[in-house]
């Protein structure tokens, strides 16, 4: 099974952001910790998960898990290690902004059990993190970059983000350039969306931001499909690159519907067809578990059809592809006849041109089920 933890922190929201978080200056990491290890220790006393299966990979999230003290972090790992032990080689990931990256921390993480970083950059373009509202520099990341290999974590990961307004004038392909020339093992790249009630989708309401055109947002997803497969990365999953064996295992268990906990302010579970969430703000959360209370907000059970249609999406958006028999009998062919998708040993693969339709060829695929075609097997 695979663990996630949602560390909600962050010194300022950013201007795209519409996650579950906490903005605080002092971060209160020791009573976070104590309050999420005891959210643990009753999932662990439950019968939800077999308590022999081991963990394959834990993963803290966010917020900004790197605000939180390192002696918070290593206790909650130390802890989680004890009550069900880590297979060996278990993946640990942490997410961190490069500002909060520095020697003393890298070594104190890698310490702790942290054997991956996922660094989140976004971009190199000064005036472009200022919109974003972000609170670290282009200088940042090279140095933090540094301070995490000679700690000894290798397996690093960065995050950017595309399809940004054209009035801000970001060079993508520097960008690019810039991440590769740091040798990351792993790059996450996500197209920027407009949330409302974040301070872009109220930027957009007045008309002071609009957003990017289709068109762009195409051209760019393209140009990173071209660029980092030319510099040997796997295009693996719609928003994942890894170099050949540095693919992001814990992401990869969502993906393949493989049962995960998460604790933490809104949280998400999943066990076979069951679905279940916590609360979502970090203080309902934290009052509601000190009343006794626990901390899920509620919980799903999926009908077959709705696991089917998962099983669907979630195949279709990494390389591992979907069963060609799961389509009707022409529809794989369609698809690769305009470039979208490739057939191959019995499974349909998407193409880069096929996953920025991701979305029409699952509900293309999807109406087709409703007409039987469709196995939910």
């Amino acid at each position: 099974m695979h663990l996630y933890i949602h560390v909600p922190f962050c010194a300022r929201r950013c201007s795209y952001c519409d996650f579950a978080i906490a903005v605080r200056r002092e971060v209160p990491s020791d009573a976070f910790a104590a309050q999420l290890l005891g959210e643990w220790e009753e999932w662990r006393r439950s019968d939800r998960f077999d308590p022999v299966t081991l963990l394959a990979t834990i993963y803290f999230g966010g917020g900004t898990p790197s605000r939180l003290s390192a002696d918070a972090i290593a206790r909650i790992i130390a802890q989680v290690a004890t009550d069900r032990p880590l297979i060996p080689g278990a993946e640990v990931t942490l997410e961190a902004n490069p500002e909060d990256v520095t020697p003393v921390a890298a070594r104190a993480w890698a310490a702790s059990g942290v054997n991956r970083v996922s660094l989140g950059v976004q971009s190199f373009d000064p005036a472009v993190l200022g919109w974003m509202h972000r609170t670290h520099t282009e200088a940042d990341v090279p140095r933090a970059v540094a301070a995490l290999r000679d700690a000894g974590i290798a397996n690093l990961s960065l995050d950017l983000i595309y399809a940004l307004p054209e009035a801000l004038h970001r060079d993508w392909g520097r960008d690019l350039d810039q991440a590769l020339a740091l040798g990351p093992d792993h790059l996450s790249l996500y197209g920027l969306t407009v949330e409302p009630r974040t301070p872009l989708g109220h930027w957009v309401e007045r008309g002071s931001a609009v957003p990017s055109p289709d068109e762009r947002y195409a051209h760019e997803f393209l140009l990173a499909d071209e660029r980092l497969g030319a510099a040997g990365f796997e295009h693996y999953e719609v928003s994942n690159y890894a170099r050949p064996g540095r693919r992001a295992v814990h992401n990869s268990a969502y993906w393949r519907r493989a049962p995960y906990l998460g604790l933490g302010p809104s949280a998400h579970s999943a066990s076979g067809a069951l679905r279940w969430w916590n609360r979502r703000e970090w203080t309902d959360w934290s009052r509601a578990l000190e009343a006794g209370q626990g901390a899920v907000a509620g919980e799903e059970r999926l009908e077959p059809s709705a696991v089917a249609l998962e099983d669907l999406y979630l195949g279709l958006r990494t390389t591992e592809g979907l069963a060609a028999e799961r389509l009707q009998g022409e529809r794989a062919q369609q698809w690769a006849a305009a470039g979208w998708a490739t057939i191959r040993g019995g499974r349909v693969l998407l193409t880069a041109e096929g996953w920025l339709r991701l979305d029409a060829l699952v509900a293309q695929a999807a109406g087709d089920s409703h007409h039987g075609v469709i196995d939910s097997s």
